[in-house]
This record gives C-alpha cells, structure tokens and sequence, in this order.
C-alpha cells in the first residue's frame, strides 16, 4: 500500500477520501494491469521506506507523506504534511518548533535527492506550508485557501484567555486583516454535547464566540465545507463578515 492508501493505514487525516481509490506502489518494471477503484504505481523503494502496519506491508510515513505532497492536489497534501507535523512536534498543548524544524528538513531532504521526478516542485511547496498546529484536514483546507486569497501571516491554534482560568483556543488568527477564521465540520455540535443538550452546547459557543471577540477587538469568522471548497467561495464568506483581504 502506498500513497493516500499508505496515509490511511498511518492514521493520517485527509480529506476528499471518499471516492479515492486504492493505491500500491510496485516495486520495478513489473507489467501492471489496472481495474476500477485501484490505482497502481511503479517505484522504487528502499528497505527503509517499507514498514508493517497491522500486517500490512506500506510504505514508510515519511515516504508516504512525500508521495502524497508529489501525486496529490496540494489541498490534500497539506492536510496529509500538517498530519504527519503534527505528529511529530505536538504533545497535548506543547509544541516543539524545533522538532517540526526537523521534520520538515528531513522530508525535505528527500526532495533535494529527488530531482526532476514528478510533482517535486509542488512537493517542496507543501512541505514548507506544513504546519503541525493544524488540527484537522478542514483547517489545512482552510488555510490553503486562505493562502490563495493572498493571507500570508498565519497563526494556528491561537490562545486567548477566558473567564475562570479557561483557555480558548482558535483554529487560524490573520493579523493582516484582525479576524479570526474557525471551521465547522459537519457535526462539531453534537459531537460534542458530552451529555448536555445541543441547546447549551451552542450557547456556550456563542459566550465563548462573544469572549473572544470583546477581549481581543477581532473579527470571529467561521465556515465549513461549503465555504472553503474553493478561493471564490471563501472570499465570499469572508466578504459577508466584512473581512478585507490581501491587496
């Protein structure tokens, strides 16, 4: 297994799933015959860039991560990079920058020993906009179309400080424009009542909403699927809170 298949088999979080084929990766010139639902690649391989996952024979999660920032759109590899990051530099709250710093080398590495193969420019690109604050694959959606729309200072995972020695956290803040951008997966609600009724669940959201947005002076913006399915449809929702973009 390789490629997103390989990202599932790793615990990577990924959007747009649903309808990906399955995907191996064979080693040499092997005659391959492909079939619906099945995609299959010829590469090579070294030793260290094939591991066992629950019995299942995949490629490595750094090789898998490079493969999906090559093959993949950038959306998906995004979420993929910020994924594999996040893994590596984020224990609970903690995050260590600098074990992200060498993750990120390290795959980048493997660019560097791969010129001219396909797809490593973009590779590169994901690679260095992968951010292991990133929580999951609707905030490294959002922040790649937020990218596209000309936003360029990113914070991830911003604190600020609520009543009662409570702790907010928002997913992405843009200091250029003062706003604060969350995504709302479907479902986020009810996934989280925890035993109280949806009713208090999005009143507690709104008082913490209401918190955040007295104690810093920003904009609270929030949207989902819908919203960041492409730049226009972004900018649209953006536009609707008021939000002025990049010039």
């Amino acid at each position: 297994m390789s490629h997103r298949s390989a990202a599932v088999l790793h615990g990577l979080a990924q959007p747009y799933l649903a309808d990906a084929p399955v995907e191996t990766t064979t080693i040499g010139d092997v005659r391959m015959s492909g079939r619906a639902g099945l995609r299959r690649h010829s590469d090579r391989l070294p030793d260290d860039d094939v591991v066992e996952v629950g019995g299942i024979r995949c490629t490595s999660a750094d090789r898998t991560v490079f493969d999906v920032a090559r093959t993949c759109s950038v959306d998906v590899g995004v979420s993929c990079a910020d994924a594999a990051a996040r893994r590596e530099a984020l224990c609970g709250r903690d995050f260590d920058s600098d074990a992200q710093d060498r993750w990120r080398e390290r795959l980048l590495g493997r660019a560097v020993a791969s010129p001219g193969r396909r797809g490593v420019v973009r590779a590169r690109r994901v690679l260095r906009f992968a951010d292991g604050r990133a929580q999951l694959p609707g905030e490294s959606v959002s922040r790649v179309q937020l990218a596209r729309l000309g936003f360029r200072d990113f914070e991830l995972q911003v604190r600020v400080d609520g009543p009662g020695r409570r702790e907010y956290f928002v997913d992405i803040g843009l200091p250029e424009s003062r706003t604060f951008w969350e995504f709302d997966g479907e479902g986020k609600y009810a996934a989280s009542t925890d035993g109280r009724t949806l009713e208090d669940v999005l009143l507690d959201e709104k008082r913490r909403e209401d918190w955040i947005r007295g104690v810093t002076q920003w904009r609270f913006t929030r949207g989902g699927w819908r919203d960041i399915a492409t730049p226009v449809a972004l900018r649209a929702r953006l536009e609707a809170f008021g939000v002025p973009l990049p010039r």
